[in-house]
């Protein structure tokens, strides 16, 4: 017999149902949040939301959005992402592999992978990201792994790790 009851109850801050967008890349409910809460991580100009994360996925799905010129911090995990490129313009480092990125484009990121994404200087870029429920915090280069990366002059061009001028 079917039963149309849920079966839990969801979690705090979760509700079912749907969240209208307010605005392009905001949602009903869905706070606007600092991208990083330490220093330690340089980044410039990016903000990051919850879009899901409950207790019953094995994901989190979020969504960032990098202002004119900024970047997200040049890290790498153990776990995996899958992004999707949501608006606006911009690039992204993932390996030693440089690529323009746009709205509706997919963008895989392997575990252990060094990534960073860019919005171009006219531009903003606005992406969705689908990670691990439980995972490991990010790595940020040593200079073994800066040295190892400006190996390739177009990466070294690319990746920003905090020291350029605004």
């Amino acid at each position: 017999m079917a039963n149309n009851q849920p079966t839990s109850q969801p979690p705090p801050g979760e509700r079912p149902g749907v969240r209208a967008q307010t605005a392009p890349g905001r949602w009903d409910g869905v706070a606007v949040m600092p991208y990083k809460q330490s220093a330690d991580a340089p980044f410039r100009d990016v903000t990051r939301q919850v879009l899901f994360a409950d207790s019953n996925l094995a994901c989190e799905w979020r969504y960032f959005e990098v202002d004119e010129g900024g970047y997200s911090t040049l890290e790498r995990h153990e776990h995996v992402h899958a992004v999707m490129i949501h608006r606006g313009k911009g690039q992204c480092l993932v390996g030693s592999a440089i690529s323009d990125v746009a709205a509706g484009d997919l963008v895989f990121i392997p575990p252990m992978t060094w990534h960073q994404f860019r919005a171009n200087r006219d531009d903003y870029l606005g992406f969705l990201c689908v990670v691990n429920a439980a995972r490991d915090r990010p790595q940020m280069p040593q200079p073994d792994d800066l040295a190892a990366l400006r190996r390739d002059p177009e990466v070294a061009r690319f990746i920003r790790i905090g020291a350029e001028p605004a």
